[in-house]
């Protein structure tokens, strides 16, 4: 009986736009009139969706014609009203604000005016789309704080605010919005420190890059992060140990911050962490797992460049079984160059486990020492990138494709950085 009454509902709906019997609802007429009357005219080019919006004509009657070719959709919700569930206008360039318009529209599902050029605060009024999932507002120009009023659109799953000018903290009241699985707040002026959003069960997805957020990174973050990107930005301190229990993070990038002190073990032993990116911070060491955990690792590209790493190459890093792609360059690593590295670079493993290669080794930069490993000495130009320059290298010289990226440093420079440069 119910899948027959779902059958006979959607043939319903196509009858009726078919037909043209529904009008809209006059409450969603005015929001839709209210939004076009606040942008700027200048900006609503001939052949643009929104010129096509002639009032004179029932708007969801109207769809797919000249007077209404597009920007929403429409679904019957109510007796043989027609309500507005979806308006997407991205990438029209239209400018304007949006603080005039009084956002009723109670079964919008999705907005999307994302890509155009209105200016102004976000509107409060926003509350009102109970119904919303999906709320996007990036490359705009909008500008002021986040308004709190947002974090009690507890049907919301996404939300992009992305590449405006947004400035303050982003509210505690996030933490109200139980089904949202992707924020992106990149680009913006925000400050403050990152909340514990740690409530966001839902929550796969955190971009936070190019802001001033200062602080450290919360101990609880959501469990179901499988992305958190906060780069650009001031963060202190170091990753909190917490790091360890979200099971499905799989990309990192904390990069260009002020993290200090070891890049914690966790990280090369986490069950699901592919990418990390910890470049352009503080570090001064990397604190070594235990043999028996760093097996499990799914780590495929780790990024620790520009940091102020100190003592040998971290051997294990070579015995990693998925790592492809290490980056230590511009540090002050000395030694020699392990020969975990070396054979990684041909081997793929033991035969016992699924492994891979180096197919990018970045050593450059340091006070690494020795001879060039015979492994390395046999690869041919373009099967690999590897990169040993500005080190203390014997016979390194630029025409060997290997030591690419600078000469090898002075031996009065060597010498002067520690004893162990003979």
């Amino acid at each position: 009986m119910a899948s027959l009454f779902c059958l006979l509902f959607g043939f319903f709906q196509v009858l009726l736009f078919l037909h043209g019997d529904a009008a809209t609802y006059w409450g969603d007429v005015e929001v839709l009139k209210q939004f076009k009357n606040g942008v700027n005219p200048g900006s609503v080019t001939p052949g643009s969706c929104l010129s096509s919006w002639d009032f004179a004509a029932d708007p969801c009657d109207s769809l797919s014609t000249e007077k209404f070719t597009c920007g929403f959709r429409c679904d019957v919700v109510v007796s043989s009203a027609a309500r507005v569930t979806e308006v997407v206008l991205d990438r029209w360039g239209y400018s304007g604000s949006l603080a005039g318009v009084s956002w009723n529209l109670p079964y919008l599902q999705t907005l999307d005016l994302s890509g155009n050029y209105f200016d102004g605060p976000i509107p409060a009024s926003l509350v009102n789309l109970t119904r919303l999932r999906r709320l996007s507002l990036s490359h705009n120009l909008l500008s002021g704080w986040i308004p709190s009023s947002l974090g009690s659109i507890s049907n919301l799953e996404e939300l992009y605010l992305d590449n405006n000018n947004l400035e303050g903290a982003i509210p505690w009241s996030f933490n109200g919005l139980g089904n949202l699985k992707t924020l992106e707040l990149q680009d913006n002026r925000l400050t403050g420190e990152i909340p514990d959003l740690g409530e966001l069960n839902s929550l796969n997805f955190i971009d936070v890059s190019n802001n001033q957020f200062s602080g450290e990174i919360p101990v609880r973050l959501p469990p179901s992060l499988i992305q958190l990107t906060a780069r650009n930005n001031s963060i202190k301190g170091n990753i909190p140990a917490s790091i360890s229990g979200l099971f499905y993070l799989q990309v990192l990038d904390l990069s260009h911050n002020n993290l200090t002190g070891a890049v914690p073990a966790p990280l090369f032993a986490h069950p699901a962490l592919q990418q990390l990116t910890l470049s352009y911070n503080h570090y001064t060491s990397v604190e070594e797992p235990d043999p028996n955990s760093f097996q499990s690792s799914q780590l495929i590209a780790a990024d620790l460049t520009n940091n102020d790493l100190r003592g040998f190459l971290p051997g294990f890093l070579g015995l990693l079984p998925r790592l492809s792609s290490l980056s230590l360059e511009n540090n002050k690593l000395s030694g020699i160059i392990p020969v975990q590295y070396a054979l990684k670079v041909l081997v793929p493993g033991d035969g016992t486990t699924t492994s891979s290669q180096f197919e990018r080794l970045l050593l450059g930069g340091n006070y690494l020492i020795g001879a060039i490993p015979g492994p390395f000495l046999d690869l041919k130009p373009g099967s690999v990138t590897i990169r040993l320059g500005d080190n203390c290298l014997y016979r390194c010289p630029l025409r060997l494709f290997l030591c690419e990226g600078g000469e090898q440093k002075s031996l009065s420079e060597c010498k002067a950085f520690g004893p162990i440069i003979p």
